[in-house]
């Protein structure tokens, strides 16, 4: 999944989750600077999400079809809480909705010798990778 998807998807997944206050994408917001992305409020917590993107290994941006692949979804754990940091939230709202497309979601504060920045690191079936950092 490309980060452009990969922003509309977000928006679909926080609109319907009833722990999330709002959702925009991050040029609604006014922010030029960064292509793709949204920014999520959490009861009084805005956090603003900026989207990179990683192709398939030996895949060329020419002619690279974002074509969904499917198969086991990630297991979805808790529902994501009001009281979640940003990081935590994300990730569980994102497992929560089970798409069949993304295989695993890492998040970068419970990595070994994690640095304090936010983010997730989402791998999908076709091999491509999406990067959320917080900022």
């Amino acid at each position: 999944m490309r980060p452009q998807r990969f922003s509309d998807f977000v928006v679909g997944i926080v609109k319907n989750s009833p722990t999330a206050d709002g959702v925009r994408t991050l040029a609604e917001s006014g922010d030029t600077k960064h292509p793709f992305g949204v920014v999520v409020t959490v009861g009084t917590t805005e956090t603003r999400w900026q989207f990179t993107g990683q192709l398939p290994e030996g895949a060329k941006h020419e002619g690279f079809l974002d074509e969904p692949i499917t198969g086991t979804p990630v297991p979805a754990g808790e529902p994501p809480q009001k009281t979640d940091s940003p990081e935590a939230w994300l990730a569980a709202a994102l497992t929560q909705a089970a798409s069949p497309e993304i295989s695993s979601v890492e998040r970068w504060s419970t990595q070994p010798e994690a640095a304090a920045q936010q983010g997730l690191t989402l791998t999908f079936h076709n091999g491509a990778r999406v990067f959320a950092r917080a900022f």
